[in-house]
């Protein structure tokens, strides 16, 4: 199972990434060298929005798309979550 999480930075700023581990990762991101160096300064983060895949092609294709969007459809999408 993979994940797709979307994560609200302290500088209100947001982060896409998929994982195998939810709860491990957001950890990462939170308090270890292990975190995305975008989340390093930009600590705490808090998760705002969890999709479940059953393949890693498929949260990835999910993450490119997500990426690609502006920051308001960004914030849309997870509204309608």
């Amino acid at each position: 199972m993979y994940y797709l999480y979307i994560l609200k930075c302290a500088d209100k700023t947001l982060y896409t990434g998929i994982t195998t581990d939810l709860k491990r990762r957001i950890l990462e991101h939170n308090s270890t060298k292990l975190g995305a160096k975008y989340t390093s300064s930009r600590r705490p983060v808090k998760m705002v929005l969890c999709k479940k895949f059953k393949n890693r092609s498929s949260a990835s294709k999910e993450e490119a798309r997500i990426k690609k969007l502006k920051k308001p459809k960004k914030l849309e999408l997870i509204k309608k979550s």
